[in-house]
């Protein structure tokens, strides 16, 4: 039986990067209905050796030698003839996908069924950092695709009979990948678009053929000569065609602009050709100095007109930093006025995370001081756009408004760090509130784990930490932790959790409410999954598949899935209708009233989702690799909250037998909340508020 998708990969020279391609169509996929074909077009390094070795080990990978070297296009024209899917997918073997994309792909496919689908892309750099790329909103078919800028090759995902009818197929030469894109987008009638990154495209790999400028890169002209060649264009509007011509043009002299003098030349007599094929009468001066070859002309009208603008782009760019330098330096004195100003006794600053919004224990203090010190105004630092309740007072940072709380405040507020220009005045208060049991290591330890210590700054730790008067936690666990990790010479606040004043107060009300506002049917199983972040993920790499799961709890059972914030970038909403997305929901604590069980795995969430006292599962298959990485402060796998599986079918299990439910494991619940959460009777934030605010001694 055909496949429905076949993934096509040229191979050429890319031994260091190959296996990491394979390992994302063929480990981190959930889909099974695909083929792989890899096209060794007669490498020089292991890379024919490494896609046989694959191949004998996973039926879903087959390989071709080329007998010749003929380039990507060639290579990928191997694929193409080999393959039986329905679409093809066409993935250089120094790129890879985002876990999980062929799954999405599959269910747009098969839904919509269009001749080409568009699929988002990241970018990927040297440094292995990623930066997302969408599809465009409307991606625009037949001739007037060819007004637009190319699309990346790896964005398009193609019906293969659809190319099979048109005749579609990759060039010779350079930049091969231009002219069938355009083919495709013009010829295809149908389209659909999935905007989550499913793609990730090396940019600046050394040794890439488009890394280093050279006299092939004239076969751009070529290709967007074939481009421009379609029937769909030949019989559109000529304005229609005069922009496509100018789009190759801007795409000519865009490359033109990075070579050097030679091939410049070269590339200029190239496209002179071009415009004087498809433009019989140019308009225009710039047009017409190209028909004409007029390249000493050109140079002398544009060429220094096009270095003059980008010249004039750095200068502008020059003056926007000197701007924002002479922003910030007058930012900074103005913040120096007003430390000299008295302190506003009635004034508290608030912020979490980062300044990402309103949120964990700042917030319940904030608002437990609203009502046993209303005298106190409560300010919060918050980034431009952060949802915060109504009637809240808000500043953004980096604004006058900003460094005027920041110096007059009396109490300062935080769950994470201020930055590090912020002044600790005399007389001020500094709460820091954490926000979270700290399993992983943390810390003046975390240097004992090199491998978690990237960005890590211990000195500017250290002052930070002499910043503080009170610093919260939760537990004794906690306490005896933070006294040799955070050291203070302030008081450490032993109290419990002011955000989970919330959950020890909730009433059956509140449960009923939250689930009702999540659509939940009565008598639904609600299980929430919360993973945390792994450092040793650049990207968002799933350990559990939620869509599998609730599959194997049956139809009476919802899943949640809160994705953790660091991984924002890149991921795809669930498609399965008993899996909802709650990664971006307001309130964390809502999720866990409206659940019967969660699912996590190191997220300090486990601590405050045992003050529900309701079935916990640890689902950590990478459990030594964190204790190894990571380094932690007790062991999970014996002292867990219920239930520890390592594996997919120990976790299904563990549901299907009753263990989840059963007295054993409400026995492993009860001695973790006695260690952990002794001190959660919903008055955490009072103590705090009492304390800090009031002077009262506990």
């Amino acid at each position: 039986m055909p496949n429905f998708v076949s993934v096509v990969v040229p191979v050429w020279n890319v031994q260091g990067y190959l296996n990491e391609c394979l390992d994302s169509l063929l480990l981190h996929q959930s889909v099974v209905d695909v083929e792989v074909i890899g096209v060794d077009d007669t490498s020089t390094d292991h890379g024919g050796e490494v896609l046989d070795e694959r191949a004998a080990t996973d039926p879903r990978l087959s390989v071709t030698h080329r007998p010749v070297n003929g380039g990507p296009g060639a290579a990928r024209n191997s694929g193409l003839d080999l393959a039986s899917g329905e679409y093809l997918w066409f993935v250089d073997g120094d790129d890879r996908i985002v876990p999980g994309a062929l799954s999405v792909i599959e269910a747009k496919l098969r839904e919509e069924k269009p001749d080409v689908l568009v699929v988002g892309m990241a970018r990927e750099r040297w440094n292995r950092s990623v930066t997302r790329w969408k599809s465009p909103g409307e991606v625009v078919l037949g001739a007037r695709a060819l007004t637009r800028a190319a699309l990346p090759l790896g964005s398009l995902v193609v019906r293969r009979q659809f190319l099979l009818d048109a005749g579609i197929r990759f060039r010779d030469g350079s930049y091969e990948d231009v002219a069938f894109g355009y083919a495709v987008l013009a010829r295809a009638e149908t389209v659909s678009t999935v905007e989550p990154a499913c793609y990730i495209h090396r940019l600046d790999r050394a040794g890439s053929i488009r890394a280093v400028r050279s006299a092939r890169d004239a076969d751009l002209v070529t290709q967007l000569d074939a481009a421009l060649s379609v029937p769909a264009l030949a019989s559109a509007e000529p304005k229609v065609r005069r922009r496509a011509l100018e789009r190759a043009v801007t795409a000519v002299r865009d490359l033109m602009d990075q070579e050097n003098a030679g091939v410049r030349r070269k590339v200029f007599d190239r496209l002179a050709e071009l415009v004087r094929k498809h433009e019989k009468d140019a308009t225009g001066r710039r047009m017409k100095l190209i028909a004409q070859g007029s390249y000493g002309s050109y140079q002398l009208l544009f060429g220094s007109r096009d270095r003059v603008r980008a010249a004039t782009g750095k200068a502008r760019k020059a003056v926007g930093t000197r701007r924002a330098r002479l922003r910030k330096r007058a930012l900074s004195r103005y913040y120096k006025r007003e430390l000299g100003r008295p302190i506003d006794e009635n004034l508290a600053v608030y912020a979490a995370y980062w300044y990402r919004g309103y949120a964990c224990n700042p917030a319940a203090i904030y608002e437990k001081a609203r009502e046993l010190v209303p005298a106190v105004k409560g300010v919060w630092v918050v980034k431009p756009g952060a949802t915060v309740p109504e009637g809240v007072t808000t500043v953004n940072p980096g604004t006058r408004d900003y460094y005027r709380v920041l110096a007059r405040a009396k109490y300062l507020i935080n769950n994470a760090t201020f930055p590090p220009e912020v002044v600790k005045r005399p007389g001020a208060v500094h709460v820091q509130t954490h926000h979270g049991t700290p399993l992983k290591t943390m810390g003046l330890d975390q240097p004992k784990f090199p491998a978690s210590t990237v960005g890590f700054d211990i000195e500017r730790m250290r002052r930070n930490i002499a910043k503080w008067d009170f610093s919260v936690t939760a537990n004794r666990h906690t306490t005896l932790l933070w006294d040799r990790q955070f050291p203070i010479k302030g008081e450490t606040l032993e109290t419990g959790y002011p955000r989970n004043d919330r959950l020890a107060l909730a009433t059956a009300e509140d449960t009923a409410a939250a689930r009702a506002e999540l659509g939940i049917a009565d008598g639904e199983r609600v299980v929430l999954y919360a993973p945390t972040h792994r450092e040793w993920h650049a990207t968002f790499t799933p350990v559990l598949d939620v869509e599998k799961l609730a599959d194997a709890l049956g139809p009476g059972t919802r899943v949640l899935l809160r994705g953790h914030y660091f991984y924002d970038s890149i991921g795809f909403p669930p498609q399965h209708p008993r899996v909802i997305d709650v990664s971006r929901h307001e309130s964390v604590e809502r999720l866990m009233l409206a659940a019967d069980v969660m699912i996590t795995d190191f997220s300090s969430v486990m601590f405050d989702y045992a003050v529900l006292d309701k079935p916990l599962v640890i689902f950590a298959p990478d459990w030594e690799v964190y204790r190894t990485v990571r380094g932690v402060t007790f062991d999970l796998a014996a002292e867990h909250p219920g239930t520890f599986a390592r594996t997919f079918d120990e976790l299904v299990g563990a549901f299907g037998s009753g263990q989840v439910f059963g007295d054993e494991a409400a026995a492993y619940r009860a001695r973790f909340r006695d260690r952990f959460c002794s001190l959660e009777d919903g008055h955490a934030a009072e103590r705090v508020v009492r304390r800090v605010f009031l002077g009262e001694k506990r």
